[in-house]
């Protein structure tokens, strides 16, 4: 007699991470889907170490090895959410894979949210933004970074895009949907 097989249970997701390059609306969209879960939403730019910051504030891109400290701190907290059954929406750029790798992903309970947009339309928003210490000058090299991802990256991830030129409609609703369903 063989044993049974069990499949693995399902897990439910517990975190979502918006990705996308600066100014794409990982911050109002993220209040906005956390609001609608009853989630905590967490700004992954909050957790960049005040030289990370000095550094994007002049002008100079971070390297890997200043982004792999702010992306470990991320990983914990998405997969403590995780495990403990807490639900957090995080906001963070996550443009190469590599970086999602550091965050642990893909992971069943995790879902990969890409708000998408032209480099015109982002540009225009960065400009009318105010206290930010992300200069536009740096949008080119993120947008760089998101090409790679959309054309040669095939991960089996969730994506959603945020509509044309960013209306903020109702994405947040959208993923709360589709979360709860």
């Amino acid at each position: 007699m063989s044993e049974p097989v069990h499949s693995a249970a399902a897990v439910p997701v517990r975190a979502v991470v918006l990705m996308g390059v600066c100014g794409c609306g990982k911050t109002e969209i993220g209040r906005r889907l956390a609001a609608a879960l009853g989630w905590t939403f967490h700004d992954g730019d909050d957790f960049h170490p005040p030289a990370n910051v000095a550094k994007m504030r002049g002008g100079t891109p971070l390297d890997d090895d200043d982004r792999w400290p702010w992306l470990d701190a991320l990983s914990r907290l998405l997969h403590d959410a995780v495990r403990d059954g807490r639900g957090v929406v995080v906001g963070c750029s996550a443009l190469a894979r590599r970086y999602r790798e550091r965050l642990g992903l893909p992971h069943p309970g995790i879902m990969l949210v890409h708000l998408d947009g032209t480099a015109d339309t982002v540009r225009k928003r960065l400009e009318q933004r105010a206290g930010h210490f992300m200069p536009t000058t740096l949008l080119d090299s993120q947008f760089a970074t998101l090409l790679h991802l959309l054309g040669l990256d095939h991960e089996r991830l969730t994506y959603r895009h945020a509509g044309r030129d960013f209306r903020l409609t109702d994405v947040h609703g959208e993923v709360a949907r589709e979360i709860i369903a």
